[in-house]
């Protein structure tokens, strides 16, 4: 609990300071704002890391299969990236930029996730009676 505080420290601070730079030099507002950015997304690492081998464990233990759960993984990781870089263009005024980030995420997203739904179908057909 205590990490969301700090999470939300930091991004005020960093507004507050983008807020303040802007009008003065633009260049500087968009630096602060990837620095503040960035700080977040390490103050984050950690506790991703820790919820990743939790769920890798628990996988571990029920059978499931490891490629799939390993691209599970990289699905969310490039949803992440693409939401943040995203996020980056909007705050540099470049939102059509960052829209289109977001479209090329998602079909990246939904090539990378056709194993598992092939798997899921094969699944179903599987319990499906002949």
């Amino acid at each position: 609990m205590e990490l969301i505080f700090k999470i939300i420290g930091i991004g005020l601070v960093t507004c507050i300071a983008v807020l303040i730079l802007k009008p003065v030099r633009a260049d500087f507002a968009m630096l602060v704002s990837i620095v503040g950015g960035l700080i977040i997304l390490v103050m984050i690492l950690s506790s991703l890391t820790s919820a990743i081998s939790l769920i890798s464990s628990i996988a571990n233990r029920t059978g499931v299969n490891s490629q799939l759960l390993s691209l599970v993984f990289k699905i969310i990781g490039v949803g992440y990236l693409v939401e943040f870089s995203a996020s980056l263009c909007a705050d540099a005024g470049s939102g059509g930029l960052g829209d289109k980030i977001l479209l090329g995420g998602k079909i990246v997203i939904l090539v990378m996730a056709l194993p598992i739904i092939t798997s899921i179908v094969g699944i179903v057909m599987e319990l499906l009676p002949t």
